[in-house]
């Protein structure tokens, strides 16, 4: 049996690069997904709502979890051949685009119904409206809470060891195998997820004070 040393220490920091790839390609894919998402749900066209809106309720409604093994396991049932980078990066940006569409439709109502109705009563289109008028605004307000959901995604990457993903907690998991310390693994696991969401829980806190501040004035 193997006693946790630097080794170990090492071969669990090491595995947090895979964790923040992996954060990053969720975090990127989810947006431009989010972004279709919250224009969908704001449209002026009835089927894009409703397919938006179930889009939403499919993804906020089941687990991430079980997204996970559905397209891990599933897709080779259908045909085709899937690693766990793949499949992992999928779920997560498919995961992620519901949640921050979700997050930046209530950014874009909350504009003043009075820039919309200014942006209407110049005769932009709904596409001029929103690229011109709303959006501009709407970036300010989505800034801290986009921020704080960044923490969730670095969370949730940790379910990616199900499928054999080595980031830091199937690191930890195999860490924890040939040196049966569970304690001290998990405990540094842990402390790794401290160190990378504190400084953007810390941000978005302090972003959401400043746009409280402003609103005040």
């Amino acid at each position: 049996m193997r006693t946790f040393g630097t080794p170990e220490f090492l071969f669990i920091l090491e595995a947090a690069r895979w964790t923040l790839a992996l954060s990053v390609i969720a975090f990127i894919g989810g947006a431009i997904g989010g972004l279709a998402i919250a224009l969908s749900r704001t449209s002026d066209v009835a089927l894009l709502r409703a397919m938006s809106a179930g889009f939403i309720q499919l993804f906020q409604g089941t687990p991430l979890l079980l997204q996970l093994f559905l397209i891990f396991f599933g897709a080779p049932v259908l045909g085709f051949d899937i690693n766990p980078w793949i499949a992992a990066g999928t779920a997560l940006v498919l995961n992620s685009s519901a949640f921050l569409g979700q997050i930046w439709r209530g950014c874009i109502e909350a504009v003043p119904r009075g820039q919309w109705e200014a942006a209407e009563a110049l005769s932009l289109s709904y596409r001029s409206r929103m690229r011109d008028v709303v959006l501009p605004q709407a970036l300010r307000i989505a800034v801290a809470p986009t921020v704080g959901y960044m923490v969730q995604i670095i969370k949730g990457t940790s379910l990616a060891a199900i499928i054999g993903f080595t980031e830091v907690t199937r690191a930890g998991q195999i860490i924890n195998n040939a040196t049966f310390q569970p304690l001290v693994v998990f405990s540094v696991v842990a402390a790794i997820y401290f160190v990378l969401c504190w400084p953007l829980s810390l941000l978005a806190a302090r972003m959401e004070r400043r746009h409280k501040a402003a609103l005040a004035r």
